[in-house]
């Protein structure tokens, strides 16, 4: 670079170089280069010239936080949409990704970063449209949660893989399944994980193990989630696709909450730029129910990376779970507005609303989550509950019986769906039907023989069925969990009474309804007694996590 003529045609008007007078151009990764302001004219600038080296300006625009020049040197839209050397049928001639899908996918990123996630979506679909192998905007379809269960598979599956990738066309389809949302097509999911361990050998990848962690995490199934994802961990020390799932099982595992102590210490020692690592944090704050300290780190979280959507959802639920329903449906609004394909946050708010008795917004919430996800037997549940409220009880039990298919179906664990049995046992109750309510019911003690709702309303069914031996029975048993229900006194009294018409009474309480009476007289005022006795803190109730 020298005084470059500003006449260039030919070798003869070249101007001679003075290396005297040209100034030096700094080296190093970070120089710039700076031409002299009347030499600028007769430069040719790289970006007019070549698309990679557009491509490649813009991506260090990136690097430097400037998202409008780079949007700028990129331009809002795709340039070469309709010309003839694009499209998915293009081949690409050097084996790699495309430089349109690329250019496609880091103008989604910058449009996240102006805050227009539509336009985002957009983007990350033409790149992967234009070609199937530009994962980086598949990862942010999937894990962005930008499309709904029902898009996303309908998009994955209708990708042009023979045309772009003849020979490993079977192998991306099935990785790119695998790893969406498991709501639907069990089958089909079931199927693509066999084919991706036998056929390619790959039951010890970390992709296709994440994969099954996922479904068992859906069902609800955390301690064999925790086996394999911890297994993953074994093979990989960060996987970012299983780290949530990894913390979330040792949240809802209460005897794991001290190695989840230890892995967030490990996590924010190891790599404390990691947003992963303060969620860690924030998740073991959350399982001790200090939700002041849970909030900080997940808004931290949040703050380090804007699209991970389990701190966003994890903040919410701190609201939630110290019963400020209105800060709680913000925050599941503000998640909503963000990751638009998932139906998770609208369930949440629906819930909330159903706590509030906001019923008309909770119907409006329930319904568009509805509308995202159609599979999800918990938001079919809160459907019911709905319907329930309303009155129309014979709507609320077919949707409770759709909710346990649905669970039965992905073989969910028992335990999580005992509530759903009382609320479909308490349908039939106040529809009159009073055996399919005790058979609900008896359900549900086989799977929590201690529950006291299960054995309340058992009694309730005897009581109304005419066989008040059992009702009291089972009142007694109720009564024993939970002994100064006011509501199972009354109706254990109103049994009694019934009974004692018949002459029974001795045989259900040695000493008559007398020796009764006191009896329940005594165990109320002991109760009361010790309710009204100061809690005494446990020792280390109080230790705090030091992080930096």
């Amino acid at each position: 670079m020298g005084s470059l003529a500003a006449d260039t045609k030919g070798k003869g008007k070249e101007g001679h170089l003075d290396m005297s007078i040209m100034p030096r151009l700094p080296m190093g990764d970070a120089g710039m280069m700076k031409i002299p302001e009347e030499l600028q004219d007769s430069v040719s600038r790289l970006v007019d010239m070549s698309v990679a080296c557009r491509y490649l300006a813009a991506q260090c625009q990136v690097r430097q936080g400037n998202w409008t020049d780079a949007t700028e040197m990129l331009g809002e839209a795709n340039p070469f949409r309709h010309s003839a050397r694009s499209g998915p049928a293009v081949p690409n001639v050097d084996g790699g990704i495309k430089v349109e899908a690329s250019m496609c996918h880091l103008r989604g990123i910058l449009m996240l970063k102006l805050n227009r996630g539509d336009q985002a979506k957009l983007c990350f679909i033409e790149a992967l449209t234009l070609d199937v192998k530009c994962y980086d905007a598949f990862d942010q379809l999937v894990s962005g949660e930008m499309m709904t269960p029902d898009e996303e598979w309908e998009f994955v599956q209708g990708l042009a893989y023979r045309e772009q990738t003849q020979d490993d066309a079977d192998f991306v389809q099935l990785i790119y399944t695998s790893q969406l949302r498991k709501y639907k097509h069990t089958e089909e999911h079931a199927l693509t994980r066999r084919r991706l361990v036998e056929e390619f050998g790959l039951s010890d990848n970390p992709d296709v193990l994440f994969s099954f962690a996922d479904v068992l995490y859906t069902q609800f199934r955390w301690a064999d989630c925790y086996v394999i994802t911890t297994r993953i961990l074994g093979l990989v020390s960060i996987h970012d696709s299983t780290m949530p799932l990894h913390i979330a099982c040792m949240y809802h595992l209460n005897h794991l909450h001290s190695k989840l102590f230890i892995l967030a210490h490990e996590l924010v020692e190891r790599e404390p730029e990691n947003p992963i690592s303060w969620y860690a944090v924030g998740v073991w704050y959350l399982a001790s129910g200090k939700w002041p300290q849970a909030r900080q780190y997940f808004s931290k979280t949040s703050l380090m990376d804007p699209r991970f959507g389990p701190a966003w959802i994890a903040f919410a639920h701190t609201f939630a779970m110290e019963g400020e329903h209105d800060h709680a449906v913000t925050a599941y609004s503000t998640c909503a507005r963000m990751f638009t394909g998932s139906h998770l946050p609208l369930l949440f708010v629906g819930m909330e609303q159903i706590m509030l008795s906001n019923h008309s917004l909770a119907d409006e919430a329930l319904n568009a989550a509805y509308a995202a996800c159609d599979g999800d037997p918990l938001l079919i549940n809160e459907l019911g509950v709905m319907a329930f409220t309303h009155g129309d009880y014979q709507r609320a039990a077919d949707l409770f019986k759709r909710s346990l298919e649905l669970a039965q179906v992905t073989q969910s664990s028992q335990m999580s769906w005992t509530i759903t049995y009382l609320n479909l046992g308490t349908c039939y109750r106040k529809l009159k039907d009073y055996e399919l309510a005790k058979t609900n019911y008896q359900h549900v003690l086989e799977i929590e023989p201690q529950h006291p709702q299960g054995l309340g309303y058992l009694a309730m069914v005897y009581h109304q069925l005419g066989e008040i031996d059992k009702a009291i029975i089972k009142y007694h048993e109720a009564l024993s969990i939970d002994p100064i229900n006011g509501h199972l006194i009354e109706l254990l009294n109103l049994a009694l009474e019934s009974d004692l018409c018949c002459g029974s009474l001795e045989k259900v309480y040695p000493g008559g309804e007398e020796a009764f009476r006191a009896m329940m007289v005594s165990l109320k005022t002991k109760v009361l007694d010790t309710s009204k006795k100061p809690k005494v803190d446990k020792p280390g109730g109080d230790v705090a996590m030091s992080v930096g």
